[in-house]
């Protein structure tokens, strides 16, 4: 199995005049929970609710770097295909996790969160399941909503202690004299891992805006992952990336990330 064309075709299929409607509160709960008896090593209970869910958990292989993942997708076509894509190493235990909430409407983000996944062990992948723009008003906006699948899984994993970073895309405008912006958002647990990871990105030639210590725009004080970071005291970083430092071609801001997970992955050793 090809993790990153399994990943990419879903993400692809995602449209902003597609319908959206955010799950219940009991919903966003039960997968939550699910995910939690997967992560203590409960794959029957996690199987189980999940299928009351219409989602399924499938054991995949990644065909090129052999590792092992479990994904949490919907069973079949339909509503809970826009309730987005969880994806845990399974073969180690979780010790970091990527969020990409908007894929496709921050271009690139999907690919770069895949990267990341597929170069670094200990991971897991949140995925948002619809356009930013999806649905009405900002229904489908998961970084600034709490009512979303993509949301409870956060808080999960920010629970157990796993750290995140949090990858957003922005446009390169004149009055934006650089390619990264950095924060911590409404948390202040991770100003040295930020701080590390500034510095990766200047060494491979970006320039970065360091929200702790300058004023930035998008600095993502209104995350609500991130909000919800500081209630749990986890680790959260909130990285915007311009066009010139996402995709599959541009190395210098994996390189940085990889460096920050891979601290996260000999931490939890």
């Amino acid at each position: 199995m090809d993790i990153r064309s399994r990943i990419l075709t879903y993400t692809a299929g995602l449209e902003p005049d597609a319908a959206y409607t955010p799950p219940d509160a009991t919903r966003r709960e039960r997968v939550a929970e699910s995910v939690g008896h997967l992560l203590d090593g409960d794959t029957t209970k996690a199987e189980r609710l999940l299928a009351s869910l219409g989602l399924k958990l499938t054991r995949l292989t990644d065909t090129d770097s052999g590792r092992r993942y479990d994904e949490i997708a919907a069973a079949r076509p339909g509503r809970t295909e826009s309730w987005g894509r969880l994806y845990l190493t399974a073969d180690s235990e979780v010790r970091w996790n990527a969020q990409v909430p908007h894929p496709v409407s921050d271009r690139d983000t999907e690919r770069l969160g895949v990267r990341l996944l597929e170069d670094n062990p200990g991971g897991s992948l949140v995925l948002a399941g619809a356009h930013r723009e999806a649905g009405r008003g900002d229904a489908a906006d998961v970084a600034h909503r709490e009512d979303s699948v993509f949301h409870a899984i956060v808080v999960e994993l920010q629970k157990r202690d796993v750290p995140g970073v949090q990858l957003h895309g922005f446009a390169k405008e004149s009055h934006r004299p650089y390619e990264a912006v950095l924060s911590t958002g409404a948390a202040r647990s991770t100003l040295t891992e930020a701080a590390a990871l500034a510095d990766g990105m200047e060494a491979d030639g970006l320039r970065v805006c360091r929200g702790w210590s300058a004023r930035c725009p998008l600095e993502g004080t209104t995350n609500v992952q991130g909000r919800a970071a500081e209630r749990h005291h986890a680790r959260f970083l909130h990285v915007e990336l311009s066009p010139d430092a996402r995709g599959d071609y541009t190395d210098a801001a994996v390189t940085a990330l990889s460096g920050l997970v891979a601290t996260w992955n000999s931490a939890h050793r």
